[in-house]
Formats: C-alpha cells, structure tokens, sequence
C-alpha cells in the first residue's frame, strides 16, 4: 500500500531531523548557521558520490531540470538556516510544533503548484493538526522573539521545497536530487558565509557533531523524497507532525526543558490529524 510504505519512509526522516536537531544544537556556539550548512553540504556532497559510487546510481544526475533545482533549493536553504537559528535560540519542541504550519502552506499550495488534488478529508486533517499545533505553541501566552518568528519563516521555506520536491520526483531519481541539494546548498553556504570576509574552522570537539549532521541531513532527505515520490504532497507532510512528541521527550531528557500538560495534549491532537490523514484513500 503506497501509504504505508510512504508513513514508513517518514518514520526515517522523523528521527533524522530529530537527531539533526540535536547535533545542530551542539554546534551553534561555535558556527553560525551559514557556516553550518557549509560544512553540511560538503560533507553531504561527498556522502551522495560515495553512496552513489558504491550502487552504481551517479549516472541518474542530470542537468536537465537545474532550474527547477535551484528554486527548491534556494527554499530549503533559507528555511534551514531559519530552523537552525531557531533550535539555538528556543525550546526544541515550540521549534517543531511552529513549523509545523508548514504541512498546512503544502496543503494550500499543492493544487497552485502540483496540480493534486486538495480532499476533504486531507484539509480536515491539516486543521485538525493545526489546532494541536495552537495548543502546544500557545500564542499570545509568551512574547514573540526572534526565535518565534524564525522557525515560523523556516515552515514557509520547507513548505516550499517539499512542493518542488514532489515537483522534481516525476522526472528526477533520488540520487539526482541529493546531488543538486547538497552542491548548490554548499556553494550558497560559502558565499553567504564568506560574505564577511571570513569562515570559522571547526575545532576537534565539533566534526563529530558536524559529520552526524551531514549524514541525518542526507537520510532525513532521502526519506522524505522517497515517501513524496510515493504519494502526494498533503497527504506526505502531515506525518511529519509526528516530531513533535518525538523532540518534545528529546528536550526534556537533554535539557530540562519543561514538559507540559499542553504539549502532551496538543501531541495527541496531532497524531490523530495523521490518523485521520493516513486513512484517506490514495487516488
């Protein structure tokens, strides 16, 4: 069944962007996010030709489609250096759930962009799962920072490439996407990192952190291209509420960060919203 085998996919990019969280925490006292995602995306080049190398899938890259390449990435680009600017500066699960609107900006804009079909049911599910995300976010109930309204913009950056990337995956193999994903992120990285002049090196204690970022950066990327190429965008990215109470036990065990009544409840919410999502019938 194409939803099963896409939630399973999911399930992968769920604990990838979940550890990448981690790592990315790890590294932001010394690199700011430019740097970061230099470093990822170079160490993400040589993770895709090594792997592609070995299963004999370099020759899927093309340069037929590079434009189209070039607008989902400058998207994910700038909504990951949000989302991580974000991690450094919030708690991790307030992080998740306020990009978390992004599944609803993917259900709006898949009919503009893809030309899928929006369903009751696929909408119901979006509203449902935002209401949880209302819950646990609680606006109004704390003063938006800087931290708020970034991981608030990094959604609209994913959102954006998660329609591009559906767009890409019916004419594009994985290894192709990766490929052009970390290049092209690479070369942004080290001119926006360099625009002052100069790029921080990173010391000894930061490569681990740095090498585990590439790889569950490159994993939580191949899963959810892989579950995007299996079903459709509205029905894909609703999983990926399926981080919140992930990041939520994540924070408070790492920490100390406050598990709250609230939040536990707003996660119900949410995986009901998937639930509800998952049983939808693919046409």
């Amino acid at each position: 069944m194409a939803l099963a085998r896409a939630a399973m996919w999911m399930s992968g990019a769920v604990v990838s962007f979940s550890t990448m969280a981690v790592a990315g925490r790890a590294v932001s006292a010394e690199l700011d996010t430019f740097e970061l995602m230099t470093y990822r995306s170079l160490i993400g080049i040589a993770l895709v030709c090594a792997i592609g190398g070995m299963s004999g899938t370099l020759g899927q890259i093309r340069t037929d489609r590079l434009g189209l390449h070039l607008i989902r990435n400058v998207f994910h680009f700038a909504g990951q250096n949000l989302w991580f600017l974000a991690i450094a500066l919030i708690p991790l699960a307030q992080v998740f759930a306020l990009e978390f609107t992004s599944p609803i900006w993917v259900a709006l804009f898949a009919p503009l962009v893809l030309g899928e079909r929006l369903t009751p049911r696929n909408l119901l599910a979006a509203v449902i799962g935002f209401c949880g995300i209302l819950i646990v976010a609680r606006p109004g109930a704390a003063e938006i920072g800087p931290g708020q309204i970034a991981a608030f913009c990094a959604a609209l950056g994913f959102a954006g490439s998660a329609l591009f990337t559906r767009k890409l995956t019916r004419h594009e193999r994985i290894t192709s996407i990766l490929f052009w994903l970390t290049a092209m992120q690479a070369v942004m990285g080290l001119i926006c990192a360099g625009a002052d002049g100069q790029i921080a090196w990173p010391s000894s204690a930061i490569w681990p952190w740095l090498i585990l970022i590439g790889c569950a950066g490159l994993s939580a990327h191949f899963c959810l291209t892989s579950a995007l190429a299996i079903a459709p965008a509205p029905m894909v990215m609703p999983m990926d509420f399926l981080r919140l109470p992930v990041i939520m036990v994540v924070g408070f065990y790492l920490y100390s960060e406050p598990a709250e009544i609230a939040v536990f409840f707003g996660g119900a919410i949410i995986i009901a919203a998937n639930a509800i999502n998952l049983r939808a019938p693919a046409k």
